[in-house]
């Protein structure tokens, strides 16, 4: 319950929190989830966000195509992902 989080948008940090500010720990989040329903390999569990971007930010910032954006677990790793149009 210890790990530094980071986001960046186009190399620049977004976002950098660490879990133990999370307001409950991960082992109880898989419990309580995990008594009404089964957990599978691949299932997501959205524990929310560090303050820094979206339409929180003054002015807000939203995602363009052609951005990139790179999310950072410490221990784990480093997702990349590009942001491309829906259209």
């Amino acid at each position: 319950m210890a790990l530094d989080l980071s986001l960046r948008v186009n190399g620049i940090t977004k976002q950098k929190s660490n879990t133990r500010h999370m307001l409950f720990p991960i082992a109880r989040l898989i419990a309580d989830i995990s008594s009404g329903m089964t957990l599978e390999p691949g299932d997501v569990i959205a524990t929310g966000s560090p303050s820094g971007v979206g339409a929180g930010m003054v002015p807000p910032e939203f995602l363009r195509p052609g951005d990139t954006v790179e999310a950072t677990v410490e221990g784990i790793g480093t997702l990349s992902n590009p942001v491309v149009d829906a259209r």
